[in-house]
């Protein structure tokens, strides 16, 4: 087998050279973090479900003209992307309050906002992922105002869509984590939905049961990651409706 050259890894992934200039192979792995990887596991079998999931998504956002860093999918744990320019932001869209927005705000968790908010996160882990401003990001040159105008509408573009297709099979979506990166075509430049959108960056609530089918059942301790990331694969068609849940799960091809 040929070797591999790394080019970056993280907490759930790792990033190698891809087979052709401006390509990227995605390799998505199993460990699992929470609060600044002070709370950390390996959940077998969280890689291969991260790896379908994202590609249903990224594959839906490409249909309906959001472009996106996604190619194909390569095996059960690999894709292969686009190389982009990450632009150092995470942008977070909220639907409802959760999380850190009920924490500052004091804000009950679970209360529908009255519109989507989007906020802007500092991409750097040692410092937590600061909370910044759109005068932050312009004053640091970290994304230019026609960048921001552009963000802000390709996050709100993936909100509709993923609202709609989580609404579809009985899941709300309460807010979600984006990176956008920068690629070129000759002179010019455009924005494109990057890294990953999968459970471990979105929060899901069942809508009858508000059962939550993302990472907070890590986070919380409220049972198994396999089993939650397992159901939203399977309401979506990505995994059988039929099969139970298991450690190594069977994906549909």
């Amino acid at each position: 087998m040929a070797r591999r050259t790394k080019i970056y890894e993280g907490t759930a992934k790792i990033l190698y050279e891809g087979p052709e200039p401006g390509t990227i192979v995605q390799h998505f792995k199993d460990d699992t973090t929470a609060f600044n990887a002070e709370k950390k596991a390996v959940i077998e079998g969280k890689g291969v479900l991260n790896n379908r999931l994202s590609e249903f998504f990224m594959t839906g956002l490409n249909n309906i003209g959001v472009p996106t860093h996604f190619i194909k999918r390569l095996n059960m744990r690999e894709q292969l992307i686009r190389q982009a320019e990450i632009i150092p932001l995470e942008i977070v869209v909220r639907n409802y309050a959760a999380g850190d927005l009920s924490t500052r705000l004091g804000i009950d968790e679970g209360m529908q906002l009255p519109r989507p908010i989007v906020e802007y996160h500092f991409k750097n882990n040692d410092l937590g992922d600061p909370l910044v401003t759109e005068e932050h990001i312009a004053a640091f040159g970290w994304a230019g105002q026609q960048d921001m105008e552009d963000i802000l509408s390709l996050s709100l573009r993936v909100n509709d869509f993923m609202s709609g297709v989580m609404m579809a099979v009985g899941i709300r979506l309460v807010d979600f984590k984006l990176e956008v990166g920068r690629i070129y075509e000759g002179d010019f430049q455009r924005l494109i939905v990057a890294d990953e959108i999968s459970p471990d960056s979105c929060r899901l609530w069942d809508i009858e049961t508000g059962q939550k089918l993302d990472k907070d059942v890590f986070r919380r301790d409220l049972g198994s990651l396999t089993d939650a990331y397992t159901e939203v694969a399977r309401r979506l068609g990505v995994m059988p409706k039929t099969s139970t849940p298991m450690m190594k799960p069977t994906l549909i091809n």
